[in-house]
């Protein structure tokens, strides 16, 4: 889900410090578009380029991409006579300009000569002027286990999607794709370059901050951290809750409806609502991941990235740690030090923990959120000051089936009898705790899992195409052919329907098959049934449970990123939430429509830049803490006019460590507080005022 992007409202921001000139020092140009004849190199699919003049960047043309009706448009730019030589430049940038109203998607990928090949993606928003880098060899990320690398001022990173390497040596072909929005019709490409390599060296200090570029707010020695924490003591006492709020944060003053001893659901007035223990209207401002858990970073085998860590007698060497779940990078396992409970340390002493609970949660109120969002530290819970939600995962040893989006794993084979006795015993111990507590607003059961999804064929029934790629024992092959030889009986009608040649039903059973050509009309026809009834089995199977052992509490669903007509859905009948996560500078006008009949619910966003040392946007770029803030404004002003929305959460509380967290690399700058513990006032400023008028606003004042 990588997803780059800014607003309309943004558009006088100019990147300007990224739309380089060839003067930086070993930046070597590639393409700069003076020609005609430069054009012809270049194939295009799905599309048509030209010369511009207009918007150019490198030189005195660029060249503007005109997207065909619909679909993707790939530029391939491909070496001829030999491979190309790219192992002595450190990444490759080009500069876009987006002229359109519409967010647009590119991707990247490098093909090398033996087909090994890299790639990534991003999006460009509304009227943006933006450089991209795509990072080479040793200067990857990846090959320090990060996604974000250090980079020039005002180079944007594309979201580095590759677990491998290539042969820089022998590159035999560079491909950039447009998605087409609804109403752009193109956009402008210039200024193709190499850029030097990187040096990864003593590019962290003490405190975890980057050693190589200063900015306001910068952390310079310890004793500058008891001042701020005495400076914003004084400013949360002085502001330490929003007006017209209940204990829960709830709308004091809105309609009183009947008490009841836990959160539920209300539309009223064709508008969804929370509503909270006192019988109060609620909307959800969550905060995702107040936890310590998000901190640790890995150093084993990456000494020398830092320029201090603690000795074997040092009191902070406490927050050394080790890992054995190392997702993406070189480095599988190893020691981690984690940057953000040693300053925690150094604020508030060597019992920082509680004193760090009490603060944020003290935060969370001053700054009008009301809801501790997933991940989030279980000890904020018990102490009844924020209401909070859980996260549940099933556990269990049972079969699973690709959808062909598996960015986090394959999806659960509902069909598997195993699968439901893990759901029963995965929601008996998880409600456990929680089941009789007022301040707890439901569960979300599963995150981000693997739906499929997309506008073709192959993305949408993704569940169909892998469940027919399995193995006969698949459970779910095996009830994808109960259903088809319920409909056709005979092998030959199915053949006459799909246009195949099996000799047999055992065949089709015993061979794992993909379908080569375009699904005929009844194929998809019974792929959209599979993946229907494939959705309201899960859903039904985890709603079951959850009720079972805690009929007190919301089922908040289990926070699509990929989703699918069919799978929404079936959530919106048995879910009594359906939640999102949606990364765009807004929610579209088309989200959680009414004939969902359900209240929706964002379970993440975010944005980022990168103006205060961190090497990584996030999901959603933004040129500076301002332009940040003016986006969570935005976004929550889309949600609250929205009449299904009843929450959003903000991912997350702590920006991710400089050098990449231990699990996948990831090291955003998405915090509405820095690896020092110190906030961003931009967004603490932003979130006081639009939260302040969160409930009129929703009911439509």
């Amino acid at each position: 889900m990588s997803r780059v992007c800014c607003t309309t409202a943004l558009l006088l921001f100019f990147c300007s410090a990224g739309l380089s000139s060839q003067a930086q020092k070993g930046v070597v140009p590639w393409h700069s578009f003076k020609s005609a004849q430069e054009l012809q190199s270049i194939k295009v699919e799905n599309g048509s380029i030209k010369l511009a003049a207009e918007n150019a960047t490198g030189g005195d043309a660029g060249i503007e991409v005109v997207f065909a009706a619909s679909g993707s448009t790939s530029l391939l730019f491909q070496s001829k006579a030999s491979p190309w030589d790219w192992s002595a430049h450190g990444g490759i940038a080009f500069d876009l300009t987006n002229p359109s109203a519409d967010e647009i998607s590119y991707s990247v990928r490098i093909t090398d000569s033996s087909s090994a090949a890299v790639g990534g993606s991003g999006m460009i928003g509304p009227g943006l002027k933006t450089t991209y880098y795509y990072p080479l060899g040793p200067s990857s990320p990846a090959e320090h286990g990060m996604v974000g690398a250090p980079a020039s001022p005002g180079l944007i990173p594309v979201t580095y999607g590759s677990k491998t390497r290539i042969d820089e040596g022998h590159v035999a072909e560079f491909v950039l794709s447009f998605v087409k929005p609804d109403s752009a019709h193109g956009l402008f490409l210039g200024n193709l370059r190499f850029l030097p390599p990187v040096s990864y060296d003593q590019i962290v200090d003490e405190f975890g901050q980057y050693t190589r570029e200063e900015w306001a707010g910068k952390l310079k020695k310890e004793a500058e951290i008891a001042q701020r924490r005495k400076q914003e003591e004084t400013e949360l006492q002085n502001a330490p809750s929003l007006a017209d709020r209940d204990e829960y944060g709830g709308w004091a003053a809105g309609p009183q409806l009947p008490a009841r001893r836990f959160f539920t659901t209300v539309e009223r007035d064709g508008r969804w609502w929370l509503v909270d223990p006192r019988g109060h209207l609620f909307y959800s401002a969550g905060m995702d991941c107040i936890s310590l858990k998000e901190g640790p970073t890995l150093i084993e085998g990456r000494e020398k990235i830092f320029r201090w860590l603690p000795g074997a007698g040092d009191p902070l060497a406490k927050h050394l740690g080790y890992t054995h779940d190392v997702l993406y990078g070189p480095i599988k396992k190893g020691r981690t030090f984690n940057f953000y409970e040693a300053n925690l340390e150094r604020k508030y002493g060597a019992g920082f923990a509680q004193s760090w609970r009490s603060f944020a949660l003290n935060r969370m109120r001053s700054w009008g959120f009301n809801t501790i969002g997933n991940w989030s530290d279980p000890e904020t819970f018990s102490l009844h000051r924020v209401p909070y939600t859980v996260p549940l995962e099933i556990r269990g040893d049972y079969a699973h089936v690709s959808s062909g989006v598996d960015y986090w794993g394959k999806m659960h084979d509902v069909y598997d009898p195993r699968f439901a006795a893990a759901v029963d015993a995965s929601m008996k111990e998880g409600t456990k705790k929680y089941r009789l507590d007022p301040w707890c607003i439901g569960y979300f059961i599963d995150n981000e899992i693997s739906w499929g999804g997309g506008d073709r064929d192959r993305e949408h029934y993704g569940l169909a195409y892998g469940t027919l790629a399995a193995d006969a024992d698949s459970p779910a092959k095996q009830e994808f052919l109960r259903q088809l030889k319920g409909r056709y009986k005979e092998i030959a009608a199915l053949n006459l329907a799909w246009k195949t040649d099996f000799k047999s039903w055992a065949q089709l059973s015993q061979n794992p098959t993909k379908p080569t050509s375009d699904l005929t009309a009844q194929m998809k026809s019974d792929f959209q049934m599979y993946v229907a009834a494939f959705a309201e089995r899960y859903f039904q199977i985890v709603r079951d449970a959850v009720k079972k052992y805690d009929p007190n509490h919301l089922y908040l669903g289990c926070r699509f990123a990929w989703s699918t007509p069919e799978a929404v859905k079936a959530a919106s009948k048995y879910a009594d939430v359906v939640s999102f996560n949606v990364y765009h500078s807004r929610l579209p006008a088309s989200f959680c429509p009414p004939e969902l009949h359900k209240p929706c619910l964002v379970g993440e966003f975010h944005f980022g830049a990168m103006d205060r040392g961190l090497f990584h946007t996030g999901l959603i770029m933004a040129p500076d803490q301002q332009a940040r803030a003016q986006l969570y404004r935005q976004y929550l002003g889309s949600a609250l006019d929205n009449p299904a929305v009843v929450g959003t959460h903000w991912f997350e509380y702590v920006d991710e460590p400089l050098t990449g967290r231990t699990y996948d690399g990831e090291n955003y700058n998405i915090g509405f507080v820095d690896v020092t513990d110190t906030p961003y006032p931009e967004m603490v400023e932003a979130a006081r005022a639009v939260h302040s008028t969160i409930y009129q606003r929703h009911a439509a004042q």
